[in-house]
């Protein structure tokens, strides 16, 4: 086999990689999680607590004169054996949800959720490119958290504050949390289907754009083709090893940016090797030519 069958016979042998960008709303996956368990852990609580809350009302002691017979019971009047699970709806679920107001686990986990929400919000709102910034986020947090702790653990600092924060037990059912789930859930199924519409091909040789609902496609020269990588938020490389990669064809003028890359380190590498091995073919296949 010659150089050059050789040549083409590995170009054949090269897998395209596939690059897809995806919105920043894949970042809510914490949030999502965090509700889902949220929604199981209050289900199980509220259907325990609802074993346990007796919404039977408790009938008036009768005075019964000696040789009299009782009173006959009103019709209308539920059955005072009757068991909870018997007793309208609307009494037993009051029953129950002032129960578990009374609880600290139901609002420790109604906090959790909260934190965990203000933090996904953080990472939309700010970018966090250098660890620099990242301890000084990590640093204020700490110190808001200290100072709340201090004045929620002293009644004589700033009374009407730790007023406040006793006050503050945020509660809510399995029905929300399960909504915000499905909410969440509904919407990143929707971007993984539009996301199969819009992708980067890097094949042997050339670099191919598939976008549009009728598969429209655009072909750029992949020998040449200069990547740079940026990692431009620390939190969001941590939660999804994502970054951006910007994408220079040689024959160009425009560079083409792809933000929110998944396993952007990994592509890139794949990326470099294989276009340092189409520089070393297109080389090979240059010098076998003169051979001839």
């Amino acid at each position: 086999m010659s150089l050059a069958e050789a040549t083409a016979h590995e170009d054949r042998q090269v897998k395209p990689m596939y690059l897809v960008a995806y919105p920043k709303i894949i970042f809510l996956y914490p949030t999502m999680i965090a509700a889902l368990l949220a929604g199981i852990y209050m289900l199980v609580v509220s259907s325990l607590v609802a074993r346990q809350v007796d919404v039977t009302p408790k009938a008036p002691p009768a005075a019964v004169a000696e040789g009299t017979a009782p009173a006959a019971p009103d019709a209308a009047a539920p059955d005072a054996a009757a068991p909870a699970a018997a007793q309208p709806a609307a009494a037993l679920h009051e029953a129950t949800m002032n129960e578990m107001s009374s609880r600290t686990d139901v609002h420790l986990v109604g906090v959790a959720f909260l934190v965990i929400f203000a933090l996904n919000l953080i990472v939309f709102a700010f970018d966090f490119p250098r660890t620099t910034s990242l301890t000084l986020f990590f640093f204020i947090a700490a110190a808001v958290l200290g100072l709340l702790l201090t004045f929620r653990l002293n009644d004589q600092i700033l009374p009407a504050l730790n007023t406040v924060l006793k006050s503050y037990r945020p509660l809510a059912n399995a029905t929300f949390y399960f909504s915000i789930f499905g909410i969440i859930a509904a919407i990143f199924i929707a971007v993984f289907i539009n996301v199969q519409f819009d992708y980067w091909e890097v094949a042997p040789n050339e670099l191919l754009h598939h976008h549009g609902f009728l598969s429209n496609l655009e072909r750029f020269s992949a020998p040449s083709l200069k990547i740079d990588k940026e990692i431009t938020d620390i939190f969001e490389y941590f939660l999804l090893r994502s970054g951006r990669l910007i994408l220079h064809p040689s024959n160009e003028r425009r560079a083409f940016v792809l933000d929110n890359v998944m396993n952007i380190t990994k592509k890139e590498a794949q990326l470099t090797r294989m276009l340092g091995a189409l520089q070393v073919q297109v080389r090979d296949s240059d010098v076998a030519d003169e051979m001839t």
